[in-house]
């Protein structure tokens, strides 16, 4: 097996925007495929390892770019948080532009386009959970350790997509009430949902790139048993989703 890395120039609202690929290239048939969505930084090199692992487990990984192809932060940027503060103030292109890269994936000549899901990261997991929000066609999504404030604009009832949530139960971004808030808007949006809650993990905890790194804030660092079983979790969920 040779999991190998493809770059896509892909078009979308705002663009030009650059997506990575990953699949092992000595299967020939189409497969399912998950577009990985980046935190706040935009897309880096963690994120193609995570769509590198997605490719271990059978499937197409793809990382998605909803900031635009070059722009991208690292945290001792002077504005960490310009590219996603500016889709926090516009759901509605934020929506747009996670369609667009859903249909990049849709078209991909390796990828079932009966068969996608969605992985996102911090900022990342409120895309993917405002992927089910505005019923795009996919048939699950993973958020890990995201936020899950509701967009501007009205969801559809029935959310199809089935939303796996994994969420640090000592996240400052994310307290436990808004936790429940996520829960009653999936109960009242008919969803098939379920919040995995990790009591010694907070905000972040998937982020290799913070081990071993003192916390910039309290609640938020890496945490390996989260990490490890929110995989296990969202490998299974997979499994279900494709089986």
């Amino acid at each position: 097996m040779a999991i190998v890395r493809q770059t896509m120039v892909y078009d979308g609202p705002g663009g030009p925007f650059e997506g990575v690929f990953a699949y092992d290239d000595e299967v020939e048939t189409a497969r399912p495929g998950v577009m990985v969505v980046p935190n706040v930084l935009g897309q880096k090199e963690s994120d193609s390892i995570t769509a590198e692992n997605i490719a271990k487990l059978g499937y197409v990984g793809f990382v998605a770019d909803v900031f635009g192809q070059g722009r991208r932060k690292t945290f001792t940027s002077e504005n960490p948080a310009e590219y996603m503060n500016e889709l926090n103030a516009d759901r509605g292109l934020l929506r747009d532009r996670l369609k667009a890269s859903l249909d990049v994936l849709k078209g991909f000549q390796l990828v079932d386009p009966a068969r996608t899901a969605v992985y996102g990261y911090c900022f990342g997991g409120k895309c993917a959970l405002d992927v089910a929000r505005a019923g795009l066609d996919v048939l699950g999504v993973v958020s890990f350790h995201g936020v899950y404030d509701k967009p501007d604009y009205t969801g559809v009832t029935p959310i199809k997509a089935k939303v796996l949530v994994c969420h640090g139960w000592e996240d400052p971004i994310a307290p436990p009430d808004a936790m429940v808030a996520l829960g009653k808007e999936l109960s009242e949006g008919e969803a098939d949902w379920q919040i995995h809650a990790y009591g010694t993990a907070g905000h972040a905890f998937t982020d290799i790139d913070r081990k071993g790194v003192p916390p910039t804030r309290p609640g938020v660092a890496y945490e390996e048993r989260a990490d490890r079983r929110s995989w296990k979790a969202a490998s299974d969920f997979l499994a279900e989703l494709f089986g």
